[in-house]
């Protein structure tokens, strides 16, 4: 089986549908210092109010987030909330072109009001819903459907999303599946809380959480035994070709039909919220099934990006760059500050998620002095993350000369590491840097000023992405040359 760095490396470009339960999310954020004078429940003072799409729509900006190319099929209101769900969505790069206005029923929407615990930390205090969970229309069913027709060709995965508002009945659920499977096309189902799953009957694979899975069931998921009999029930009750059932803290339990069950474990968390979780395993399990994955592979991404998911307060999509770098971490590959130049690359990625510039310089970093920590620390100034490229032996000895280094790479590494300012340090064996500035595509590229923008390696590729060459002043009389001439003199 492929490794799951190696897999996670292959997540990229995918087409996903998402057929479901489109809601807004309006979040009421303020303080709650007081009881009501009339009755003894709290007053909310609302400072700020968020409007964030939920339900399949939030499923839709996980996989955006994860590199997906996205079209949701769904129905809204014809309200206002509807037009700023739908706003919501197109602004992400969401093809809504098969989401549908009904005017008989009012888009989802979940009002929840936060208070914020010591003026800092928010907490849900009550929630209001606006919704008809009745089953939709012939005429809406007609259109969405043909919509998901239209789009299915190019896709490769699709999604059901099901929180039994009435988009997902069962003549819905079964025409998604059947005309999927005809095309060959994964479909892979988040169920909703409810006893019965025989409108998921065909689908590839389905995604419940312990408690969903023993309503389903009946069956209690007590122990490791019972967990692979609850999954075996669900397999062949509804015909799958997999079951993936999330377990909280124990990870995620899979079968795949004709193998043995595997429990894939998770990393403990601090939870803050576990809004939103369900969403994030099936989005990370459409995009490494979309991407061409094995599903223990699948079922560990999940399992990363639902962890990710749950410390955050609220719902937020999970970037694939975090998920990597997560996945980095977990893996045990990044000690201290040494980089590979693929690791750097993706912890470069979060970086620039978050806004922040990486900036790159590269040297022999032989012996360090004071020059070379004044140019590390202007360097850093120039962004949020400083990576630096370090010659390994071979190469600074062809650069030097057969006397250098005077310290293995080894050595020089922790000693860079060391550095405050320094955020990652990778080695590279060829004369130039330039592999490494393809690879990490850093926002600003320094040298010393002892160069000139035209000599420095890499000067173009940075510049033709829109990035900068910054030159700085090296501190007089400072260098690895004059300090060994200095020590031989003594």
């Amino acid at each position: 089986m492929t490794s799951l760095i190696e897999a996670i490396s292959r997540l990229g470009h995918f087409r996903a549908l998402v057929v479901g339960d489109l809601m807004l999310d309006e979040l009421l954020y303020g303080n709650a210092d007081r009881l009501s004078n009339d009755a003894p429940v709290p007053v909310l003072h609302v400072k700020r109010t968020e409007h964030r799409p939920g339900g399949a729509a939030n499923v839709c900006l996980n996989l955006i987030a994860m590199g997906g190319e996205v079209s949701v099929f769904g129905v809204t209101g014809d309200d206002d909330e509807g037009r700023r769900l739908r706003e919501a969505l197109e602004r992400e790069g969401v093809g809504c072109g098969g989401l549908v206005t009904d005017g008989t029923r009012p888009t989802t929407v979940k009002r929840s009001l936060i208070g914020l615990a010591q003026h800092r930390h928010p907490q849900k205090m009550f929630r209001v819903d606006y919704e008809s969970c009745g089953p939709l229309d012939e005429e809406p069913m007609a259109v969405l459907l043909a919509a998901f027709d239209a789009a299915l060709t190019d896709a490769d995965v699709v999604c059901i999303e099901d929180y039994n508002k009435g988009v997902c009945s069962e003549a819905l659920c079964q025409e998604v599946i059947s005309r999927a499977r005809a095309a060959g096309k994964a479909v892979l189902v988040d169920p909703a809380s409810i006893a019965d799953y025989t409108k998921y009957r065909g689908a590839t694979c389905i995604t419940p959480n312990r408690t969903e899975a023993e309503k389903a069931t009946g069956l209690k998921a007590d122990t490791p035994e019972a967990n692979i009999e609850i999954a075996s029930s669900l397999m062949s009750a509804l015909d799958l070709e997999s079951v993936v059932v999330t377990l909280d803290r124990h990870g995620a339990l899979l079968l795949e039909r004709g193998e043995e069950p595997v429990t894939v474990p998770t990393v403990a968390r601090q939870v803050y919220d576990v809004t939103g979780a369900g969403d994030m395993v099936l989005a990370g399990l459409a995009a490494s099934i979309g991407c061409g994955l094995d599903w223990l592979n699948a079922v560990a991404v999940a399992n990363v990006a639902a962890g990710l998911e749950v410390e955050i307060f609220g719902v937020e999509p999970i970037p694939l760059a975090r998920i990597r770098h997560e996945v980095l971490k977990q893996s045990g590959k990044l000690q201290g500050k040494l980089r590979s130049a693929e690791q750097a690359r993706l912890e470069a990625d979060v970086v620039r998620k978050t806004g922040g510039k990486v900036v790159f310089t590269n040297g022999c970093f032989d012996i360090i002095h004071a020059g070379h920590i004044a140019m590390l620390e202007k360097s850093a100034s120039h962004g949020a993350m400083l990576i630096v490229g370090l010659n390994d032996d071979a190469s600074v000895e062809r650069l030097k000369g057969p006397t250098r280094p005077v310290n293995t790479l080894e050595d020089r590494a922790r000693v860079l590491g060391a550095v405050g300012c320094v955020d990652a340090v990778v080695p590279f064996g060829e004369d130039t840097p330039i592999s490494l500035i393809e690879e990490i595509k850093p926002d600003v590229l320094i040298k010393g000023a002892d160069y000139t923008r035209e000599t420095v390696v890499g000067h173009e590729i940075v510049e033709s992405y829109g990035g900068s060459i910054v030159l700085i002043d090296l501190v007089e009389g400072k260098s690895t040359t004059g300090t060994i001439e200095r020590m031989k003199a003594k």
